[in-house]
């Protein structure tokens, strides 16, 4: 009795030891802002003191790559796998859609203790069981698809006074949404019960367009850019104008990141806190005017279009002194790097990404030598002109990432060491480096194309969601997926993919606007002057009648009282996979595109 009595008290203790030494972790990520808009980093009209500050104090990555668009960053740091491999490959099209059965970076941190929060933006699917509630997440207040009023985002959302989903109801936050953000996961923390560590992820709308910015964070661009006209004289008004509210977007976060440094120090959490900051692609405007010394942007597979910063600090944590690491490293290595650093249970999967902590703490001199591939599912719009800019997914639009080497489309090498500007292909003069490069990307290829072939499947008629909003943002391979195009009236049609849960009889409620904008399906609606801007009329389009497609139902129906829906009230669906196409039609019963929501409820 006495020996098992000093066991349970020793086992305790180990166990209190153990929570106390874990650290909390808070992870940001900004949208659109490239390696170059820090003032750290040479940008000469933006600062960033509190940045900087943060750089200063941290191990920093100076090779970090991460995809070129927003979704596929966002599912391979949840994962710690490629985007063909975990089925979030797109920012729209259907395929921004997490694969439900992966355990995700906040599944982990929960089965470790954690408490769990996002605040801001998911995109990894609006519906379940891919929201960030059904994912891990405890604490969540979020907003869908890709940005703020995007077609799915409560309607007229203008980054003031936003409707957000917090713990799965609509609610109105009262500031700006990167104030907000930061402010509800300050309140989120001071909440917690003490003793137990918590994940804070906040994952920011901003700076991604559209630009809209408090207009006191204007002034001192406006002031440095009037100091260095030689670096802007070149842009067109209009282009000048967005790339001052992108930068004062930028200035705000540096702000709120000293004010979370502030709030972390006062409540005693600084020390034993792990803080990330990483952005989720390359520069919006950095080829306009700064590009850190790369090519590329956002969505290309130059340099600028997915190396990022990534900065890394926990003064309790024995990581060394601040430093620069320069081996090639991933987005993707931030899941089993945190779940070393926290103790948390392994992912059941092999993972795509590797444990920096050898590295970190200095225990290694370099990481093993590796070769990286970026792909991510292209956007089906007009001006994408060649095949492999389509949404399908397809090997040739690789970069193959090799030390200082870079394969690009299968067809293209560049050598940054002697052309950072990735300006001369030297394919022809490199054929063993080609060959190596090329074998990786094909045994790479094979391993993730029958994954990547698959579309991920909304399911409707869940207890965890009923009713559903469906959206055209996940028509495959369509792109719909701004309220912009919404009000323009977009003459496009698509797909939903789903899965029906329950067999039973289902209401499906078509429309062409949101339900609470209480426009009808045939009207139009003026262009209206929000916060910081304005958004454009909305034409009216002459829906007279719909026509409906799912599994072997097929019919035809007219628009209700209110003439904002036109609803199929008894509609016998079996449970499975199932697809969903809907016609909304004129008088003469001609197409005129596709019911841009639909609300779906099993009776």
């Amino acid at each position: 009795m006495r020996f098992a009595l000093s066991a349970f008290i020793l086992f305790s203790w180990i166990n209190l030891v153990y929570a106390v030494e874990q650290p909390n972790v808070i992870l940001i990520m900004s949208d659109d802002q490239g390696y170059g808009e820090l003032s750290r980093h040479g940008n000469p009209i933006l600062k960033t003191p509190n940045l900087d500050q943060l750089a200063a104090q941290s191990i920093r990555l100076t090779d970090f790559h991460v995809a070129p668009m927003c979704t596929p960053t966002r599912g391979q740091l949840m994962t710690g796998l490629d985007s063909f491999r975990n089925g979030a490959m797109n920012v729209s099209s259907g395929r921004t859609l997490l694969r439900p059965e992966l355990k995700t970076m906040a599944d982990l941190f929960q089965s470790g203790g954690y408490r769990t929060g996002i605040f801001g933006k998911w995109h990894l699917g609006d519906n379940y069981p891919f929201r960030p509630e059904d994912r891990g997440f405890e604490e969540t207040l979020w907003f869908p698809s890709s940005h703020i009023n995007a077609v799915p985002d409560f309607w007229n959302n203008d980054y003031f006074e936003d409707t957000y989903t917090h713990n799965g109801q609509r609610e109105k936050c009262q500031g700006y949404c990167t104030d907000v953000f930061f402010r509800e996961t300050k309140k989120w923390i001071q909440s917690q019960k003490q003793g137990k560590p918590f994940f804070a992820y906040l994952p920011l709308n901003a700076p991604h367009g559209p630009h809209f910015v408090p207009n006191q964070y204007r002034g001192p661009i406006e002031e440095a850019m009037r100091k260095n006209e030689n670096v802007v004289q070149h842009l067109k008004p209009a282009r000048r104008k967005s790339l001052i509210s992108y930068l004062a977007m930028c200035a705000n976060i540096d702000e709120n990141i000293g004010k979370l440094d502030q709030f972390l120090k006062e409540s005693g959490l600084e020390q034993n806190t792990i803080v990330i900051f990483l952005t989720d692609n390359g520069s919006t405007m950095g080829p306009d005017y700064f590009n850190a010394g790369m090519r590329g942007r956002k969505v290309t597979l130059w340099e600028g279009g997915h190396r990022v910063p990534c900065f890394i600090r926990w003064p309790e944590g024995k990581l060394g002194p601040a430093r620069d690491l320069d081996d090639l490293t991933h987005v993707q290595d931030l899941l089993p790097t945190l779940t070393e650093l926290c103790r948390l249970p392994q992912s059941n999967l092999d993972l795509d990404g590797i444990s920096l902590v050898p590295r970190i703490r200095g225990q290694v001199e370099a990481l093993p030598e590796r070769m990286l591939v970026v792909n991510y599912s292209r956007m089906p719009i007009p001006g994408n002109k060649k095949n492999m800019y389509l949404s399908v997914p397809r090997k040739e639009g690789a970069a193959v990432l090799w030390k200082h080497w870079r394969w690009l489309e299968n067809r293209e090498l560049y050598n940054l060491k002697q052309d950072p500007l990735q300006q001369k292909n030297v394919a022809e003069a490199h054929p063993d480096i080609v060959k190596k490069m090329q074998s990786h990307l094909n045994q790479w290829w094979d391993g993730v194309k029958e994954a990547a072939s698959v579309p991920q499947r909304v399911v409707i008629g869940h207890a965890s969601e009923n009713p559903a909003m469906l959206t055209a943002c996940e028509w495959l391979d369509v792109f719909v997926d701004q309220q912009g195009q919404v009000r323009r009236g977009v003459r496009k049609n698509g797909t939903w993919y789903l899965n029906v849960d329950q067999p039973g009889t289902y209401e499906l409620e078509l429309r062409r606007w949101p339900r609470e904008s209480g426009l009808k399906l045939n009207e139009g609606t003026p262009a209206l002057k929000v916060t910081d801007g304005q958004f454009r009329k909305g034409v009216a389009l002459p829906i007279a009648k719909a026509k409906i497609q799912i599994g072997t139902f097929e019919a035809v129906g007219h628009p209700g009282a209110s003439g904002q829906a036109i609803t199929f009230a008894n509609v016998p669906l079996e449970s499975g996979p199932v697809k969903l196409k809907t016609n909304m039609l004129n008088e003469q019963g001609q197409e005129i595109c596709g019911a841009y929501y639909v609300y779906v409820k099993r009776k």
